[in-house]
């Protein structure tokens, strides 16, 4: 078998076999292909796609790449939950706890972030003490013991797709949604979970732009995770306006703190609760997703959701103080006000990530140092109606010099008008093995 053949046969928009992926894969990995020739068969996905199965298999093929997550000796059905990404994107906080305390394990490993706020890893890293580098046996212990544990990715987790990543990212082969699909499915497949639940952005602060991509997406990555024996569903949310209020990383777990004592954002509560009824559904805790919904819902009324985060912090050896006293505050926090009257009609979701970015919230290199205080609060966002010198937002951040970027970049993302723009749905579809449901 020859790299030659399988490049050509992608480029006439033939599928490929088991035997031509697990070439390529397993090849590549162990460095007896070239870069170039990888990237030649990646630009030939990248324009003539993949069909399921051979998503499915080159998924399977990177995820069994590295180390797989045993969680054999965690008792009942573990559910992952994972989301494409945005701004203000906290979910996994809130989330995690409130399936915990309806009795699911949740065993989550979770990444760091790389441009607008940190990761889940960079916000739980702002409680101090925590830490996120703890070892299986230790991992495991902590979810049997008290239900829930989310640490960083440990091991070699899917080191093929670590390989492939790179070069799609220097050979503008990023944008693919097969090659996006298994991405993410080889590391959720390797963490060892026996359901998962997957949250696809769509909006000005998503990766993915349009509503035709985002369920496209979330298609094959359900229809992966199906294929390979893991029970998988997915929710199509709205990006299009940054989620609740707080951007950046002690900011957000402040945030994500209220939201689990019943005291959130409207529009992050109700990703919450809706994330985490599907997780139950999917574990098979009720037989219908309005009943998961009471559960998710009692979980935070109740307290026991918010007890569960902070347990969970402890045993990771985090203060807990800083979830019932708050955090310590940014040196500098300044007003950003509207410079006219109108009604907020747009937000440019990325604009406001980047924005926070700007402040030290997030990386642009992988080694860059992340400033935990800093960040936005969001005072005003889409439908409201504002005047002249209204305060839209705060800026947090350790660095003075850092504001005028922050501030520049801010006053280009809002759009004011004199008419309310249509609310927009803030769930907007389910993905599930046999149909795309819209809400």
């Amino acid at each position: 078998m020859r790299m030659y053949d399988i490049i050509s046969h992608k480029k006439y928009n033939k599928s490929l076999s088991s035997e031509e992926i697990l070439f390529f894969v397993d090849g590549f990995t162990r460095g007896r292909i070239p870069d170039y020739q990888a990237a030649a068969l990646l630009m030939a996905i990248c324009i003539n796609g993949m069909d399921e199965q051979e998503i499915a298999y080159l998924t399977q093929l990177m995820a069994i790449s590295g180390d797989m997550v045993d969680l054999s000796s965690i008792p009942g059905i573990k559910v992952d939950k994972h989301s494409t990404g945005g701004v203000g994107d906290k979910t996994t906080l809130i989330v995690g706890p409130i399936v915990a305390a309806c009795g699911v394990p949740v065993a989550k490993m979770s990444g760091r972030g790389l441009g607008h706020s940190g990761g889940t890893v960079d916000k739980l890293e702002s409680i101090p003490g925590l830490s996120m580098n703890i070892d299986p046996e230790r991992f495991c212990e902590i979810v049997r013991k008290i239900g829930i544990s989310i640490i960083g990715q440990s091991g070699d987790i899917a080191p093929a797709d670590k390989k492939i990543y790179a070069l799609r990212d220097v050979t503008a082969t990023v944008e693919s949604i097969p090659l996006i699909a298994s991405s993410i499915m080889s590391k959720k497949l390797a963490a060892g979970s026996d359901a998962i639940l997957l949250d696809v952005k769509v909006g000005s602060g998503a990766f993915m732009k349009t509503l035709d991509d985002s369920i496209s997406l979330a298609k094959a990555m359900v229809s992966i995770g199906n294929r390979n024996k893991r029970n998988t569903m997915a929710l199509v949310t709205n990006m299009d306006v940054p989620l609740g209020n707080a951007i950046g990383n002690a900011l957000e777990i402040s945030e994500a703190v209220l939201t689990l004592r019943a005291y959130g954002p409207e529009d992050l509560t109700t990703i919450c609760i809706e994330l985490a009824s599907y997780m139950l559904l999917l574990a098979g805790v009720e037989q219908s997703v309005e009943r998961c919904r009471l559960l998710a819902k009692r979980a935070i009324t109740s307290g026991r959701a918010f007890s569960k985060f902070c347990q969970m912090v402890v045993a990771q050896g985090g203060d807990s103080s800083v979830l019932h006293d708050g955090f310590k505050k940014a040196p500098i926090i300044v007003p950003f006000e509207a410079k006219q009257a109108g009604i907020i009609t747009k937000m440019d979701t990325e604009a406001i990530g980047m924005a926070s970015l700007a402040l030290g919230a997030g990386r642009e290199h992988m080694d860059d140092k992340i400033d935990y205080l800093a960040g936005i609060i969001l005072e005003k966002k889409t439908g409201d109606k504002v005047n002249a010198g209204d305060i839209l937002a705060y800026l947090h951040t350790s660095d003075e010099n850092k504001l005028r970027n922050a501030e520049e970049i801010l006053s280009s993302a809002y759009t004011l008008g004199r008419r309310p723009s249509i609310p927009q749905k803030t769930i907007i579809a389910v993905v599930s093995e046999n149909e795309v449901k819209m809400l």
